[in-house]
């Protein structure tokens, strides 16, 4: 009887290397400043509609421009806590991406190229804060330096690099 080949005990393949290099000098290609504005675009939306149906479970209302005396605080915190662990699990998670840049090719990486975790995320998620409050200077940024950085990804050490 003739043997067939690979009829041998079937081995899997060995897991992908997260933060696998190509063989060569290749050149790394940043995310610059819109196409991350259409990823956060993308991000907003689906925040706002997890946000809608949290609140709505919650009972939480929110701002009624014509009766201020019913403002409700639980929403700025629960709409906090929300984008905070939606930015800070997705980009520290094995993808390295929010929805929204994934959407677009993007991931986040720490300056060394490997994955960040998610204290570094955390990080990343309240510099954004900063880079906000300073009339979105911060952002700007994204567009004049040389890897396309803004400044809360100076501040946590991360790159948000093309990935296609």
């Amino acid at each position: 009887m003739a043997s067939v080949p690979n009829s041998g005990p079937a081995t899997p393949p060995p897991p992908p290397v997260w933060d696998a290099q190509p063989v060569g000098a290749a050149q790394v290609a940043y995310g610059g400043f819109w196409i991350r504005v259409v990823a956060y675009i993308i991000d907003a939306i689906l925040i706002s509609l997890v946000l809608g149906v949290v609140t709505s479970i919650f009972g939480v209302r929110y701002m009624d421009m014509d009766d201020m005396s019913q403002i409700d605080p639980t929403v700025n915190l629960l709409s906090l806590a929300v984008a905070w662990l939606y930015f800070a699990l997705m980009e520290s998670s094995e993808r390295g991406a929010t929805v929204g840049k994934m959407a677009m090719g993007l991931r986040v990486v720490s300056n060394d190229g490997k994955r960040l975790s998610f204290m570094n995320a955390t990080g990343r998620y309240f510099a954004k804060i900063l880079s906000a409050i300073i009339f979105c200077i911060g952002y700007i940024m994204i567009a004049f330096t040389d890897r396309k950085r803004g400044l809360h990804d100076m501040i946590a050490s991360t790159l948000v690099i093309k990935t296609r």
